[in-house]
């Protein structure tokens, strides 16, 4: 039986901290789902590094989340990942987001959370406590109020959960999620 992935996104996700993740988990013949808001077409952005304070952002792909999140029962799925880029700042106001990342967090399945994704986790400070993990330094704040210690450094993990910087780090990310997925 085939593994099955929950991937969490919303407009504005960075495209290749989507992308990159989805066609791994499809390579691997792992049952994949993109779940937002509502189920539609998603605009994606991309995000680049170009000598400036911080990153610029242009228009991306197109992706299609098939479900929504109220659709989403989490004890279907194996792993979580979320991508990060601006989507994260409005997926973590969805009420059900909580619950889907809770779920996760307590039956000990992976989670993979790169950049911008920790805005998303801050919605479960509960299990954020005491524990480690990177991402985008500007969420290094966000962190550490939910009391999380903040690890500078492209990839952690900390456990089932799977940290990154940003998407250069996918691969590294992606390499540990798979392991942790297959091991389960």
């Amino acid at each position: 039986m085939s593994k099955k992935i929950l991937i969490i996104a919303g407009d504005a996700v960075e495209s290749l901290e989507i992308y990159y993740p989805y066609f791994r988990c499809l390579e691997e013949g792992y049952e994949t789902t993109i779940a937002a808001g509502s189920a539609k077409k998603l605009h994606t952005v991309v995000h680049d590094f170009i000598g400036w304070e911080t990153y610029t952002e242009k228009e991306g792909y197109m992706i299609d989340a098939t479900a929504s999140f109220d659709e989403i029962n989490p004890e279907d799925y194996d792993a979580l990942i979320i991508p990060g880029g601006r989507a994260p700042e409005h997926v973590r106001l969805n009420e059900h987001v909580p619950a889907i990342v809770r779920h996760f967090f307590e039956t000990e399945k992976p989670i993979a959370a790169v950049c911008h994704a920790s805005l998303v986790l801050t919605t479960v400070r509960e299990h954020l406590h005491g524990r480690e993990m990177t991402a985008y330094i500007a969420c290094k704040p966000e962190v550490e109020a939910a009391g999380s210690t903040y690890i500078d450094e492209p990839l952690h993990t900390d456990g089932n959960l799977i940290s990154g910087h940003a998407w250069p780090d996918l691969p590294g990310l992606m390499k540990e999620f798979i392991r942790q997925v297959n091991q389960g």
